[in-house]
């Protein structure tokens, strides 16, 4: 089969939804298949290219809705796109995020084989939330008819879709590489004197690091034996850093942009992750991530990380703006022995069915129906 996956975003800076593509390409290899990763190429980018990526047109970076950013393409050429499907010869094309302006559509639009549609993103449900929607329904409604199959990562990724057109949709949750997370590298060895809160991600405010600042501090008052690690970089570092002086925070430590390698190696000293988003999160790749390396975490109760925290697992989520509630949650799974081995128990088990080669296989199932769905369509048409 050959394979396209169409990503608007920036696959050269990383992200959710980029990294889930580029571990879902490097699956569809090992399965035999061919498979390509088409994406615009971000305007001023001069590095090395892969022959498995495909850059059409162009994009810029934009301060996108909800206080997080985005590459939006600005520019592409029919003939551009034209002239790459003729040369590649998909079966089909997986649009991840069709909704992004602008460039999905335009290759949805001028598509030979069949397309697949996935979901990732949960819209919070806010005042401004609604006045998008209303503004960008009638741009993706349309598409729709183009599509022969529908997926998304998990059920709050599913509200939008469902709410202008009722179409079937296929769950398919995202991936993590469990055996990479879980081994341990040598250089991970714990701080036998302080208790370590972690934090990986962007600094912006739907992320919720300011809750957890609050959290944190009013555990501190408690215990003078944690500290917390906060690794990413965004628009909020700033506002955070004079939060943390205005009010007296000890032993939190700005760590800049880590990279995937850093990331396990922190996940493995740390003895609790933390993910406070309050709203946005159509599903919970941190989460994954922080379950495949054994540590015990606790997060916002948003719709998206409630998805994965199941069973045993809703012990872990919390209303992160209650901040006498969330540095109790922390608490627990920083100092109590028992529970946090209930936790690793339970997590050792259940991480095993989001392993990125699993998930492949359920994307290919929805391939193989999509390509028989197209190829009845073209028949009858």
């Amino acid at each position: 089969m050959k394979i396209g996956l169409a990503c608007p975003y920036n696959v050269f800076t990383g992200g959710g939804v980029t990294e889930q593509v580029m571990a879902l390409r490097a699956e569809y290899v090992k399965l035999g298949h061919q498979a390509k990763i088409l994406t615009p190429q971000p305007r001023g980018y001069r590095g090395a290219i892969p022959d498995y990526i495909v850059t059409v047109g162009v994009s810029s970076n934009v301060k996108a809705f909800f206080h997080t950013n985005s590459q939006w393409s600005v520019s592409v050429d029919t003939d551009e796109i034209d002239k790459v499907f003729e040369r590649e010869k998909f079966d089909v094309l997986n649009f991840h995020e069709p909704h992004v302006p602008l460039w999905g559509r335009q290759l949805l639009m001028r598509s030979q084989s069949a397309n697949v549609a996935t979901m990732h993103a949960m819209l919070p449900d806010t005042l401004t939330t609604k006045t998008i929607v209303n503004v960008v329904t009638p741009y993706t409604k349309p598409m729709l008819k183009y599509f022969d199959a529908f997926t998304a990562t998990g059920k709050p990724a599913t509200e939008y879709l469902l709410s202008i057109a009722k179409v079937p949709i296929t769950i398919v949750p995202c991936g993590v590489d469990v055996a990479k997370y879980n081994a341990r590298p040598p250089e991970a060895v714990r701080n036998l004197k302080r208790k370590t809160i972690l934090y990986v991600g962007r600094l912006e405010k739907r992320k919720g690091v300011r809750y957890l600042l609050r959290a944190y501090q009013e555990l501190t008052e408690r215990h003078d034996d944690i500290q917390l690690y906060l690794a990413g970089v965004g628009p909020e570092e700033e506002s955070l850093r004079n939060f943390i002086e205005l009010h007296d925070i000890p032993r939190v430590t700005f760590m800049g942009f880590i990279s995937e390698e850093e990331k396990i190696k922190l996940l493995h000293q740390a003895d609790v992750f933390c993910a406070p988003s309050h709203y946005g999160e159509g599903f919970g790749i941190v989460l994954l991530e922080a379950m495949a390396a054994g540590c015990p975490l606790v997060a916002g109760d948003n719709p998206g990380y409630l998805g994965v925290m199941k069973g045993f697992g809703a012990i872990s989520m919390v209303n992160s703006q209650d901040s006498i509630d969330f540095a109790r949650r922390l608490e627990l799974m920083i100092f109590n022995d028992d529970l946090r081995k209930l936790w690793e128990r339970w997590a050792k088990s259940y991480i095993k069915q989001f392993d990125h080669s699993r998930i492949a296989k359920l994307y290919i199932d929805v391939y193989e129906k999509a390509i028989k769905s197209y190829a009845k369509s073209q028949k009858s048409s």
